[in-house]
């Protein structure tokens, strides 16, 4: 909600923290802000006693700024300019770039806080972005409004991991132009050539090996330690996953609780099973519209035009198509190219109206009308390329991931061996920091863990889910019948999340409400699917 600006305006934020802009708020704003942050600081862990702690850890400021600990936060406003914008508290909060040598280069962390409705509890929730690459305080506005339980009488807490957003952005500027350009990613030569370019500029400003999780979970709990919180409740969201759960095992006595959506397990060399994972997800995808009789009566077996797209677009040489920029919706023309459909394959399931209309893109390809899968593959680019910072991915990747290998079995598959490759050649390239030793244990213990999965996920498929609660005597894995990759927001799933960290009880939860959810039916037809 917006509010007129109060007398004395707060300074614009830096330009380097993007997804977050300041907003001058009303001091009565700013007033319920602070009190409700001095009331939970009068609060004890949950799961203890309710009384009144000895010290409140927050304040307001003369100037109605809000002090949590030693974190001066100011008002601001977290938005893309796509969602509805998120009223909050921003701040910079100051790490050594490498924690074992803390007198060395410092780098300036974008932190975000959503105080409580009312009074707040002393254990607030951490968002935790994927990619590896995205800023938790751009992307998390799209989820803010499925929150309002949660954030009732919890804080939330935002961090932009080290490398992304407003935290020393590790941006691959030669390969995210190439691709808002051209609508595809770049040919694996081509993408060497441009990562070898970002590495030499980046590297001029930044040591490219400390930019991995481990590094992530350091500055995480600096920040906990520096606001004076006792624990925290950590929500992960695909690789954001992985962060979570290294920090619960780090950092067990400081975990209240973990809620990891599309679950990456510690042992998952991430990028191995892409080719496999998405290829399984096809099948039940393609099922769905040979089980549909008006869908394959007007639309034909999905995986045979998918076969003979494949064949035709990697040979090349088609014409140039005229269609309109989904995103700007100025014309547009260029030749359909594989990149463009694996592109499009790899991360249609991001958006359940992507998965519905895959049979019906691959048909009209299929039959020379190439108009629908280049516009949603620019739709796809222009997102990606400006979300994900490219450079720090390449550094958690080329850290973390290195037993990534070919496999033969892989070579039919749609994606085939290519991604791989890449990787390999990238990361020969790319600096690497250390990797702990025990990183690839799971984790394991009485934390109290939910886990969640899409039915439909081609990136982190529910065996993920069901591999990663066998060591969690206090975990439960819900698969989401229909969904895709990430369910955080979906259905009844926000109130079920609420519930849990009330209670710290995924077992208990009473998970039906669920059930009314189900996939978009498949597309059989530019007008839909059918009723």
């Amino acid at each position: 909600m917006r509010h007129p600006a109060p007398p004395s305006p707060v300074p614009a934020m830096p330009r380097s923290t993007p997804g977050a802009r300041r907003m001058p708020l009303p001091r009565t704003v700013l007033a319920r802000s602070a009190a409700a942050v001095l009331l939970g600081a009068g609060l004890t862990l949950a799961g203890c006693s309710d009384a009144p702690a000895p010290a409140a850890r927050a304040k307001a400021d003369a100037d109605g700024n809000l002090r949590y600990g030693g974190i001066v936060f100011t008002p601001c406003a977290l938005g893309n300019g796509r969602v509805k914008t998120v009223e909050a508290q921003c701040a910079s909060f100051e790490v050594p770039e490498d924690h074992d040598a803390p007198a060395g280069r410092k780098i300036s962390l974008a932190l975000a806080l959503i105080p409580a409705e009312g009074q707040p509890r002393p254990d607030p929730v951490v968002f935790i972005a994927g990619g590896p690459g995205q800023s938790i305080l751009e992307s998390y506005p799209s989820l803010h409004p499925a929150f309002d339980d949660l954030h009732r009488d919890r804080d939330i807490l935002l961090v932009d991991a080290r490398g992304t957003g407003g935290s020393h952005l590790l941006q691959c500027d030669e390969i995210r132009d190439v691709m808002r350009e051209s609508g595809e990613e770049p040919s694996p030569e081509r993408m060497l050539e441009l990562g070898a370019q970002c590495r030499d500029r980046l590297s001029k400003t930044a040591d490219l090996r400390r930019y991995a999780t481990t590094d992530h979970i350091r500055d995480l709990d600096a920040v906990r330690a520096a606001m004076g919180i006792a624990q925290l409740n950590l929500a992960g969201v695909s690789y954001g996953t992985r962060v979570a759960q290294q920090y619960a095992r780090r950092f067990p006595a400081h975990t209240r609780s973990v809620i990891l959506d599309a679950v990456v397990p510690n042992t998952l060399v991430l990028g191995q099973d892409h080719a496999r994972n998405l290829e399984n997800a096809l099948d039940a995808q393609f099922a769905r519209c040979d089980a549909k009789s008006a869908c394959l009566t007007a639309l034909g077996d999905p995986r045979t035009h998918l076969q003979d797209l494949r064949t035709r677009l990697k040979a090349g040489n088609l014409a140039a198509v005229d269609y309109r920029d989904p995103v700007s919706g100025a014309w547009r023309s260029e030749a359909p190219s594989w990149g463009h459909l694996a592109l499009l394959l790899r991360l249609y399931a991001y958006d359940p109206g992507a998965s519905a209309m895959l049979p019906l893109v691959l048909k009209e390809s299929a039959d020379g009308r190439y108009q629908s899968l280049l516009s949603q593959a620019r739709q796809i680019s222009s997102g990606l390329g400006g979300s994900m910072a490219m450079g720090m991915s390449f550094s958690v990747s080329c850290t973390e991931d290195t037993e990534l290998k070919l496999r033969p079995e892989d070579a039919d598959t749609v994606l085939g061996t290519e991604f791989i490759e890449g990787m390999q050649a990238q990361c020969a390239q790319w600096p690497r920091g250390e990797r702990p030793a025990d990183f690839r244990a799971p984790l394991a213990g009485d934390v109290p863990v939910l886990a969640l999965s899409g039915e439909y996920d081609p990136v982190t498929p529910p065996r993920y889910g069901e591999e990663v609660v066998k060591t969690l005597p206090n975990g439960r894995h819900l698969v989401v019948r229909g969904q895709g990759h990430g369910v955080l927001a979906a259905g009844c799933m926000p109130k079920l999340v609420a519930q849990f960290l009330d209670s710290l009880d995924a077992k208990a939860l009473d998970a039906a409400c669920l059930d009314r959810l189900a996939p978009l039916p498949p597309f059989s037809g530019l007008h839909g699917w059918e009723p």
